[in-house]
């Protein structure tokens, strides 16, 4: 959790690592969108929060005052000589056009539906093996000991990377999105064991290739070469953090969710053809990402006078609450009809993993009311949350209900 002051006035001063925000968001982000709907900080070198759903979407789908150089805030700025545009730190999602429809072209075939559906088996698979390993006690975590290990096996084994390495990759998710208050210093040397980790991962696909999503990154061609060094390891980066936190939360958040509404629990387990739609509006409640901009030139926008570099935090899920494009915006229903809602982002930079979050979620969740199908909270005052970009329960204890 952050040192920093507490804030008074989130329309101010707002801070997204702040105990407030992190705790319960939602409050203040109603008060934002009625009160102060450009929230701005001076926090990490200055920076804007747009609360409501067209505030977002509309500097999500432009390109042309915003550059997605570096999407995860933090005290400092990479400069051009640091990331030559457009490529940035984690192309496609950190790459300006015309640049990045060239990079989420290349990742596209990994993440389309049919290699996707292909991974049902391993996936449910896991879950089992998850359940299995915690038990019949009568309180199970299911932040720790379920949600958090199935998208790092997931992914693990679409980069080919060992299984051992799985609590490292869950540090890897811990420096890069959780550490964003710490001085630029400070987090030059926090990523050094990640940058070797990925560096010795890549030498040893070159020295020993294999079917994976790694090898497939090293071997690619863009235009007749393969793509530098750092825009592999960048997109790696990517598809771990991008692919671990983001689905990780969203179960976690899912399972707490029926853990205290026991109508919405019967239905699911009682209507299974029901999952798909209740996914959509658990995304929607629960959406997980917000993901950040800087401003490319002075600029003033819905009369907030914006700096170059300033930082801009898209706040999807606050748009998934905007009464102003979503019927009973501040309601669960778990059969929500007509959904379309923003949890994937908006515009060129629409998450590239949606399938697979998709089928991750509906698994994991079959495969946890089938084995519990009655459980409640064991302890709500014991559930915590991730603070910075990425919210959602880490400590979850779950009793089950016999």
């Amino acid at each position: 959790m952050t040192d920093s002051p507490l804030v008074q006035d989130f329309a101010t001063d707002w801070d997204h690592s702040d105990p407030q925000w992190v705790a319960d968001p939602y409050p203040i982000w109603d008060d934002l969108r009625q009160r102060c709907p450009v929230a701005h900080t001076e926090r990490y070198g200055g920076g804007w929060f747009p609360a409501t759903h067209a505030g977002v979407s509309e500097i999500a789908k432009d390109t042309d005052n915003f550059t997605s150089r570096t999407v995860v805030i933090g005290n400092g700025r990479p400069t051009e000589l640091d990331l030559p545009a457009p490529i940035g730190v984690a192309p496609p999602i950190t790459s300006d056009p015309p640049f990045h429809a060239i990079a989420r072209r290349l990742i596209l075939p990994a993440f389309a539906p049919g290699p996707i559906n292909a991974l049902e088996p391993m996936i449910r698979e896991l879950c089992s093996k998850l359940l299995e390993n915690m038990g019949d006690a009568d309180v199970v975590n299911a932040g720790t000991q379920y949600a958090q290990y199935i998208p790092p096996g997931v992914i693990r084994g679409m980069l080919g990377f060992p299984e051992e390495d799985i609590e490292l990759f869950l540090e890897f998710v811990h420096i890069i999105l959780e550490g964003i208050d710490h001085p630029v210093e400070e987090r030059i040397i926090e990523f050094e064991p990640i940058e070797k980790y990925f560096v010795a991962q890549m030498e040893d696909h070159l020295d020993n290739p294999r079917d994976d999503l790694t090898s497939y990154l090293l071997n690619v061609e863009l235009d007749g070469q393969n793509l530098a060094m750092e825009h592999v390891f960048g997109t790696m980066i990517l598809i771990l953090v991008a692919g671990i936190d983001t689905t990780w939360s969203a179960v976690g958040s899912a399972i707490w969710h029926l853990a205290h509404h026991p109508d919405d629990l019967e239905r699911l387990v009682n209507e299974p053809d029901l999952m798909p739609v209740a996914i959509e509006e658990f995304l929607r409640f629960y959406a997980p990402v917000t993901m950040a901009r800087l401003v490319k030139h002075d600029m003033e926008y819905q009369g907030c006078p914006m700096k170059v570099d300033d930082w801009i935090l898209l706040g999807f899920p606050a748009a998934n609450r905007d009464p102003v494009a979503f019927k009973d915006a501040d309601k669960f229903i778990i059969d929500r009809a007509e959904n379309r809602h923003v949890a994937f982002g908006l515009g060129i930079h629409r998450c590239a993993g949606s399938n697979l979050a998709r089928l991750e979620m509906r698994v994991a969740l079959e495969e946890f009311i089938k084995r519990y199908p009655r459980f409640d909270l064991a302890e709500p005052e014991a559930v915590t949350w991730a603070p910075g970009q990425i919210r959602g329960p880490r400590n979850l204890p779950i009793r089950i209900l016999h």
